[in-house]
């Protein structure tokens, strides 16, 4: 194959039939257009799909379903509606067009910065990330509204029945009632705390850039490391990551940042267990057991497993022309380029050369993932529900019968 015909489509046609179909996995995970879906297939595939051999009733299959699909669809889709498309557009529009532009700068960005416009720009981005707060404050509400769910198409307010731990599947109607009444009294706060959001953003967006208590709100909200490590740039940086809810900047448009993630994942496991303990006592240990691991791997679990993975491919010396110092990856379309310069450099077969590549990014991309399934997904479905029904027998057995 002549070097001035290698194109990114010739060389995937190279491939065969099975790594033509992991490119294309590889392709959508960093397509920009499709990356919201991507991530939704993703999450399904690690959250939801490990999850169904080990359903014990339609009741756990229905409740568990109900619960995955309403939360990937808020946490997805839920900043790019009301972020960009709602907030943005109804705070920026007073704004001229080079400012309008200027609100998807990261506000440490702008900070850093020292634009003159910083003042300006600060109090209306954080307008827009705290009016976003409706996004976990929701989530929160989702556990809630899933007990409303089982109970009025089940009829079942009890975990030990909902997951088929009680064969005899009595329920007590006093305790359906207490699921109600809890499930509509924190749905009702989700409620008011989301319009107290929605008026101080109001508050920050009119007022935000003539007062300085706000000013320096929006920046505790959108920079809280800078307020805390004053004198420590790295620990800023690192608790900005992890803690603003300032949105990420994806080519001029706001997209869900790192921040509004733990956002997500904090203020909707408070309604997780919440709403597992309203259930009863297993459903609480269950989520004891399984939230935390997840929550964690979600907010950081898989970056920092990648990094690592990559950090243990860089020592070895094959894996030295697709790895940076930096731990950088090319991305998929950038691999024709790459070979062409190593089959250069060591008069080698470009083909030979891309398919080399080509594996090693497959094994980049693919070992992350198949962790979060196997680990994160499986593996963890499986052992939670295995030790809730042997912590249900183990206390049925001291009880005579029935569970404590």
């Amino acid at each position: 194959m002549k070097l001035n015909s290698i194109t990114p489509n010739n060389l995937i046609d190279t491939l065969s039939s099975t790594q033509k179909k992991v490119a294309r996995f590889i392709n959508m995970n960093e397509s920009e257009a499709d990356l919201t879906t991507v991530r939704l297939g993703q999450d399904i595939a690690t959250n939801w799909i490990p999850k169904v051999p080990f359903v014990r009733s339609l009741a756990d299959f229905a409740d568990m379903s109900v619960l995955e699909f309403s939360e990937n669809a808020l946490v997805y889709f839920g900043p790019r509606l009301l972020g960009e498309n709602l907030f943005r557009k109804v705070y920026s529009k007073h704004l001229d067009a080079v400012l309008q532009k200027k609100i998807a700068t990261p506000a440490v960005d702008l900070l850093a910065s020292k634009d003159k416009d910083t003042k300006i720009l600060m109090p209306i981005k954080a307008a827009i990330a705290v009016a976003c707060l409706a996004i976990p404050l929701a989530e929160y509400s989702l556990n809630y509204v899933k007990n409303l769910f089982t109970l009025k198409v089940f009829k079942q307010a009890d975990f030990n029945n909902i997951a088929n731990l009680n064969k005899n599947k009595i329920e007590d109607p006093e305790h359906q009632k207490k699921v109600k009444e809890s499930a509509k009294k924190h749905i009702k706060l989700a409620g008011l705390l989301t319009a107290g959001c929605f008026a101080l953003s109001a508050l920050l967006a009119t007022k935000g850039k003539n007062s300085k208590f706000l000013s320096s709100l929006s920046e505790a909200v959108l920079a809280p490391g800078n307020k805390l490590f004053k004198n420590d740039a790295k620990k800023a940086v690192k608790f900005n990551k992890y803690f603003s809810i300032d949105f990420a900047n994806k080519n001029g448009r706001l997209v869900m940042s790192n921040g509004q993630l733990t956002s997500c994942v904090v203020v909707g496991g408070v309604g997780y267990f919440g709403s597992a303990k309203d259930r009863g006592k297993q459903n609480f240990l269950e989520v004891l057991y399984r939230f935390p691991l997840v929550g964690f791997y979600v907010i950081t679990g898989s970056t920092l497993f990648e990094k690592g993975f990559k950090k243990m491919l860089q020592n070895k010396e094959s894996y030295k022309n697709i790895i940076g110092k930096d731990l950088a990856v090319p991305k998929l379309h950038e691999l024709p380029q790459l070979a062409q310069k190593i089959a250069a450099k060591n008069k080698t077969s470009v083909e030979a050369e891309y398919k080399k590549l080509f594996k090693q990014k497959s094994m980049i991309v693919l070992a992350p993932f198949l962790f979060s399934v196997g680990v994160m997904g499986f593996f963890v479905a499986g052992v939670s529900r295995y030790f809730t029904q042997y912590r249900y027998n183990r206390d049925a057995k001291r009880h005579g019968g029935k569970e404590a």
